[in-house]
């Protein structure tokens, strides 16, 4: 049975000293650290070498749990499949996360994790979506603005009327064709709308 560190620095000029000194403090006999790497990929060079080297029976300690998993549901995943392995996680810096999910009370902690974790995620997008409905009702749309404005639009349908391409007047303006074709497909279709 070994104890062994995980440590991760977003950045190369970030220092993880720090890290592996509380790590090895904890008692960590080997201490894996990824530097320049981001949590929420999974395939970081020092953590799949990390999980390549923990063995059933092992603790693996961490700093805290942003340093393994970018995100909640990757998170649990994660905890779920250490404790599948027969591998107990500890968190430096958050006591709830020393749990042994080999253990029927450790696989329900994490189980209600899951459950937070996808109602956080229902919530941000139940959040978004009545924004969303909120801004269009104001007559806001999200994203860019339009490289076509209205002036535009009405010198394009002049010019395509006048027998120039979607390619010439892309080229006057500066833009992509898509874009001309676009704004010009909308406004023809206000256009019919208004006069049948």
């Amino acid at each position: 049975m070994s104890i062994v560190g995980y440590g991760r620095v977003s950045t190369r000029e970030q220092n993880a000293g720090s890290q592996e000194s509380a790590l090895r403090e904890a008692g960590c006999e080997r201490v894996f650290i990824d530097r320049g790497e981001s949590s929420r990929i999974a395939d970081r060079p020092e953590w799949v070498a990390c999980l390549d080297y923990l063995r059933s029976g092992d603790t693996l300690v961490i700093l805290a749990l942003d340093r393994i998993a970018g995100t909640e549901l990757m998170a649990i995943e994660l905890i779920r499949d250490l404790g599948r392995r027969g591998i107990r996680l500890r968190s430096l810096t958050e006591p709830f996360l020393d749990v042994d999910t080999s253990t029927p009370m450790g696989e329900a902690i994490v189980g209600i994790m899951a459950v937070l974790a996808q109602l956080r995620v229902s919530t941000i997008r139940e959040n978004t979506r009545r924004g969303l409905a909120h801004a269009r009702a104001q007559g806001r749309v999200g994203g860019r603005p339009s490289v076509m404005t209205p002036e535009r639009v009405k010198a394009a349908v002049r010019m395509r009327d006048a027998g120039d391409s979607i390619a010439e007047i892309a080229r006057t303006f500066g833009v992509g064709a898509s874009s001309v074709s676009r704004a010009l497909a909308k406004h023809d279709e206000q256009a019919s709308v208004i006069t049948p």
